[in-house]
This record gives C-alpha cells, sequence and structure tokens, in this order.
C-alpha cells in the first residue's frame, strides 16, 4: 500500500508552480534538502520519477504531470472540506486566504485590513499580493479563497462582485499643469510610461490610448505605480494612475494631476471568488463590508 500524505502533495505542488526546488522549498517554509528528500521518497513509491532535474529549473515528466492533476484535485477538495469547517450562519472566522492587484493593495489594503478586524475580529486575513493571471491561478486551485482585481474576469467557475469604480489621472511634470489635457491620440505621441507586462492596468492604459498590445516601440515601462511617478518627476514622460494612488504617491514630487474630462479612463474593482466555494453567504457579506471600505476610501479622496 502507498502511503501518501498531503505533505507529499502540497511539496509536490509548490514545485510544480515554483520549477525550482529552492524557491519550492522557501514557500514551504523547510529546507530545500528536506524537500528534496520528500520527492524522492514520494517517487520512490510511485516507482518512476515526477520530474526532470537540471540545475536551473525542474521539467515534469509525464507521469509528474498527470500526478500534479490528481494531486491539486485532492488538495482542493482537502481545503473545500475546511470551508465547510468554517461554514455556519454566523459572520467569517478563522484563516481567509486573499488576493491583491499590486495597483490596489498599497492603497486599500490598510483599509480593509483596520476595517475587518473591527467588524470581524475572529477573522485571520492572509493578503498576497500578484498580478491578475497569477492570483486567478491561485483561487482556480483553491490556494486563495477570494482576490481583489479589476472586472471583468469574465470566466465561468468565478463569481465577480463589483466594489467600486475610479477614474484614472494623468501625471505630467509640474511645468506642463498648464497645458491642455492630451487626447488618447495625442498620449500615442508622447513618452507614454506604463508597468510591465503582466498587469492589467497596463492593458486597460493601452486600450484607452489606443495602443496595441504589439507595439512596445511606444512606451517606457516600470515595474509599480511608485517608479513610474518617480520617472515623471524626473521629466522621463507621462503616466496614468489610478484614483486611489494620488495621495500616496503625488507625496514628495512635484509632477501635476489632470482630469481626463470627455469620456475619462476608469477601473471597476471588485471580488472574486469560485463559485464552488460553500462560503457564498458569507463572502457576499464580506463584499458589502468591501465595498463600503472602498467607497469610504473615494470619498475621501
Amino acid at each position: 500500500m502507498i502511503n501518501l500524505t498531503l505533505k507529499h502533495f502540497r511539496y509536490f505542488d509548490a514545485l510544480a508552480r515554483h520549477g525550482h526546488f529552492g524557491r519550492a522549498a522557501e514557500a514551504c517554509s523547510i529546507s530545500q534538502p528536506a524537500l528534496s528528500v520528500q520527492i524522492k521518497e514520494l517517487e520512490a513509491m510511485l516507482g518512476a520519477p515526477l520530474v526532470e532535474r537540471s540545475a536551473r529549473k525542474i521539467r515534469l515528466t509525464t507521469l509528474g504531470e498527470e500526478f500534479l492533476e490528481r494531486a491539486q484535485k485532492v488538495l482542493a477538495d482537502v481545503e473545500a472540506m475546511g470551508d465547510l469547517a468554517r461554514l455556519s450562519e454566523g459572520p467569517l472566522k478563522g484563516r481567509l486566504r486573499m488576493g491583491i492587484i499590486p495597483t490596489v493593495a498599497p492603497y486599500l489594503l490598510p483599509a480593509i485590513i483596520r476595517g475587518l478586524s473591527e467588524e470581524l475580529p475572529d477573522l485571520e486575513l492572509r493578503p498576497r499580493e500578484a498580478v491578475t493571471q497569477s492570483l486567478l491561478d491561485d483561487l482556480r486551485h483553491s490556494r486563495l479563497d477570494f482576490i481583489v482585481a479589476a472586472l471583468p474576469v469574465s470566466e465561468p467557475a468565478f463569481r465577480e462582485f463589483a466594489l467600486f469604480d475610479e477614474e484614472f489621472v494623468l501625471v505630467r511634470a509640474g511645468q506642463d499643469a498648464h497645458k491642455p489635457v492630451p487626447s488618447p491620440s495625442k498620449l500615442q505621441e508622447m513618452k507614454l510610461l506604463l508597468l510591465e507586462e503582466g498587469h492589467c492596468f497596463r492593458d486597460q492604459a493601452l486600450e484607452f490610448c489606443e495602443i496595441k498590445q504589439s507595439d512596445p516601440s511606444l512606451l517606457m515601462e516600470g515595474s509599480s505605480l511608485s517608479t513610474l511617478v518617480q520617472m515623471v518627476d524626473a521629466g522621463l514622460g507621462l503616466t496614468l494612475i489610478p484614483e486611489m494612488a494620488i495621495t500616496l504617491e503625488q507625496r514628495g514630487t512635484s509632477v501635476s494631476l489632470s482630469r481626463f474630462e470627455s469620456a475619462p479612463p476608469k477601473r471597476t474593482i471588485g471580488m472574486v471568488w469560485r463559485r464552488t466555494n460553500p462560503l457564498q453567504k458569507q463572502l457576499l457579506d464580506l463584499g458589502s463590508m468591501l465595498r463600503r471600505i472602498g467607497q469610504e476610501r473615494q470619498d475621501r479622496l
């Protein structure tokens, strides 16, 4: 009889996700040798290798890919059992794993943590910041309970709950404050600074400016909104940021902010969770709380 354990499943899932023993071990909070021993033990029980090892990265064998699919289903079922254990008519309590995108986290997460600590004192919120596609993958495989991201994500397996809308504002050098706000077509001709690929905010800005994803020659890139604003302050171009970022990112700079008067670009921020999550009622109640927290913050801008 093969004595597989949840530990084997979790370690192998981490190795498959990170593609590297060191990073997977760090994610599992164990040493790399310990992780390697567990994977070798798992392979010995199955009687065949699950991964092809190299100095830089591992690749799954055919058996490894099949085993990963089944292991992820087992882990998802175990997490669902944990949700059932928390399921009741009362408010959420215990651990709740939340994902949040980088263009929202620095500006809204502190308010969310403060608000929920007051309204749900028995809730242990565990946030993770990452780009949308990474969060959706974690949500799909039950590694997160819900995420806060730009809507729509348009996946049938997920339920979406809108929290609030916000406009984008134009960030320019201070000496340009008196100039007319350029149209989307004019922005194409300027030095436009945008987030690097993978950020949904980048895609939304490109759509507004009518710039094709395949034409990177028009763009300069940064890794965060803070970097973009600092680049504008240094005279390297102009950028767009969401309303919620104004207070934090404008601080300590001489940049000017301008709003688009005609058909301003905007986005909808919302919650997303699996339709199969048994905590549907509690997540809807949580959504109402986050909607209020988000709108109160927007009103203070």
